[in-house]
């Protein structure tokens, strides 16, 4: 095992073995334990007693956080020529169709989330295992498939302004960001508590025993910070 540093081993010492602190005490904490030089991203690790492989354990969703994410998505619109204007009045970094999917298939992958019209998304077919993987393949329970009969500029405004998806891995694990070492304690509670609610409302009525069974939060850099599963 790697020697740690000593910023790192100061910063672990300020968390108290085997203690299991409140959200509240526990975002003011992990702005003390940073120990990267930038904006690091806050993020929060909760493992549930699910099995993601059935299907309505399969968790996954969208949260728009109250003080959003800290970070600036760049939203990708795949849409018709009719909707081209509305997708960048709404905010959308790139906008088009053929070009771009013909640029993801030579490996340009410049976005963070893809918006797509539901009558384009059989042309990505073809782009699924390189979409699938990194989780940007676009999907209606992420509100990221638009249909006729919804806003393409209301699905990325929202994205702009804080909406964030996440879904739960192989290992019954859902890893979501809550702001950056930038926010205020009180901002980065706000947008937790509105995480864990949330994921807390969405118990499959299968799932046996007890649900959530760890949370974890840390930066990018940071030594975790165990939580309370106690959620008020």
């Amino acid at each position: 095992m790697g020697k740690i540093s000593k910023k790192r081993a100061a910063a672990v010492k300020k968390i108290e073995t085997g203690k299991l602190y409140s959200l509240e005490e526990a975002m003011a904490l992990i702005k003390e334990v940073n120990i990267a030089k930038y904006d690091a991203s806050v993020d929060l690790h909760i493992r549930l007693g699910v099995d993601p492989r059935k299907a309505d354990q399969n968790l996954r969703g969208t949260i728009s956080l109250p003080h959003g994410t800290g970070k600036d998505k760049k939203v990708l619109a795949l849409c018709t020529p009719d909707k081209e204007e509305e997708a960048k009045a709404a905010g959308a970094d790139f906008v088009g169709l053929d070009e771009y999917l013909t640029k993801m298939q030579g490996g340009w992958l410049e976005m963070d989330v893809i918006v797509a019209m539901a009558n384009v998304m059989p042309k990505l077919g073809r782009l699924g295992r390189v979409l699938g993987p990194r989780g940007l393949m676009p999907n209606p329970k992420s509100g990221t498939v638009v249909t006729a009969a919804q806003s393409l500029g209301d699905a990325i405004s929202s994205i702009k302004k804080g909406k964030t998806s996440f879904r739960v891995d192989k290992y019954g694990i859902i890893h979501t960001p809550v702001g950056r070492v930038s926010f205020t304690a009180e901002k980065l509670f706000d947008n937790a508590n509105e995480v864990l609610n949330t994921i807390n409302k969405m118990k499959p009525s299968s799932a046996k025993g007890i649900y959530m069974k760890s949370i974890t939060a840390a930066t990018t850099c940071s030594p975790g910070v165990p939580i309370s599963t106690k959620i008020k």
